[in-house]
């Protein structure tokens, strides 16, 4: 599907707010609102849009210790590298899971609470999955840019 004008527009405000209403949208991109409604579900179907979700303040919700770990496995080839992401996905605290290049084979971002909860997470979930070399962490100490809009 070939984006217009009017949908990188639609896209670029749905990302601002996802709330925002059918009326309002149609107003901002200018077109009737059978119209926009149109689009969006299109741009839905055709999985340009994958979800609306609510951005929660970390903070507020008393995660303060955010890490990003290298992982390294053992052995490596499809199925290893399927039973490793199948475990990580079971993992609460890790956000993001990304397949890397490099000396490390995945990247994780993770959230806890506070430092001695993510011992926890390392001791007794992340060294515990059977094909884990090495791990290194980096611990953030303030983020300057945490953006999850597209251009479109």
């Amino acid at each position: 599907m070939d984006l217009d004008y009017k949908d990188k527009h639609l896209l670029e405000e749905l990302q601002k707010n996802s709330r925002i209403t059918n009326a309002e949208l149609a107003k901002r991109i200018g077109l009737s609102p059978s119209s926009t409604l149109e689009r969006v579900k299109k741009l839905e179907v055709s999985g340009f849009i994958e979800k609306y979700i609510t951005l929660l303040n970390p903070r507020k919700a008393g995660y303060s210790c955010f890490t990003f770990v290298e992982v390294k496995l053992a052995r490596h080839g499809e199925t290893p590298v399927e039973d490793f992401i199948s475990s990580i996905a079971h993992i609460p605290e890790v956000l993001e899971c990304h397949h890397i290049t490099g000396e490390a084979d995945f990247l994780l971002k993770v959230a806890t609470k506070d430092i001695p909860a993510y011992e926890e997470l390392i001791l007794h979930q992340l060294s515990a999955l059977t094909n884990v070399q090495t791990m290194k962490t980096s611990v953030v100490l303030s983020t300057f840019k945490n953006e999850t809009k597209l251009m479109v």
